[in-house]
């Protein structure tokens, strides 16, 4: 089958990601070495790093124009390193993306070749919930998921299934909008970005994905949910 996407930006958040950029880095590189018809970028966020991402990726990028560098002075929040990259993301297509790829690159791809994606009007996320995922999950990780997406149900949408994998993709001017007008900052930037499109009368579509859990996560898992159930009531004030 024909493959129907031509550009792609990639934003990235990286947060104290030392030790598996080594790994990020080569994937990015064998993911562009494999596919030369995509024009594709590659905006990594060093969302105020205190370990050596910065230098990791300072010494990596002078080296590879499609790989872009954004370097925030001190640590802000998932949310907030997305809207700097996406504001920045110049393709037509753009892709968010969790650092320890859990969700690969190439997922993309697979979505075009199998799917009428059609970004006019619909942001695709990916859902782990999804009847046809592939996904292996840490126990007390799908135990968290449950419940906060009790929550999502309740207060937010009752059809999405999955609102917090990272991987998701936007046309450049839907993501633009979206993000320009996020104030979330952190973990539950993905609540907001469901109301924002709301609000803009976009429409949400979840897609299967292969999913593999990586140990290391950075999100606080005993802090993390509460502030999560706080932002979606404060949301849903805020919204409506």
């Amino acid at each position: 089958m024909k493959l129907k996407i031509k550009d792609i930006s990639y934003v990235i958040p990286v947060y104290n990601e030392e030790k598996r950029l080594k790994f990020l880095l080569r994937e990015i590189l064998v993911f562009r070495k494999k596919n030369k018809n995509i024009d594709s970028e590659f905006i990594l966020v060093n969302d105020g790093s205190i370990d050596k991402s910065y230098q990791i990726l300072n010494n990596t990028t002078k080296y590879y124009k499609f790989i872009k560098l954004i370097n925030l002075q001190k640590n802000f929040g998932k949310g907030y390193a997305l809207r700097k990259g996406v504001l920045r993301a110049k393709k037509n297509y753009i892709v968010t993306i969790d650092a320890d790829l859990s969700v690969k690159f190439n997922q993309i791809l697979l979505w075009f070749n199998k799917y009428k994606i059609n970004t006019k009007n619909t942001v695709y996320f990916a859902s782990r919930n999804h009847k046809s995922s592939n996904v292996k999950f840490k126990f007390y990780r799908k135990f968290i998921g449950i419940i906060l997406s009790f929550f999502v149900y309740i207060f937010v949408d009752k059809k999405i299934k999955d609102t917090q994998c990272g991987f998701k993709l936007y046309s450049n001017k839907i993501g633009k909008k979206i993000f320009k007008e996020l104030n979330i900052n952190g973990f539950s930037h993905d609540i907001e970005v469901i109301f924002l499109l709301k609000k803009l009368n976009k429409k949400i579509h979840e897609l299967p994905v292969k999913w593999t859990h990586r140990n290391n996560s950075k999100v606080n898992l005993i802090t993390e949910p509460f502030k999560f159930i706080m932002n979606i009531l404060l949301l849903k004030i805020k919204y409506f």
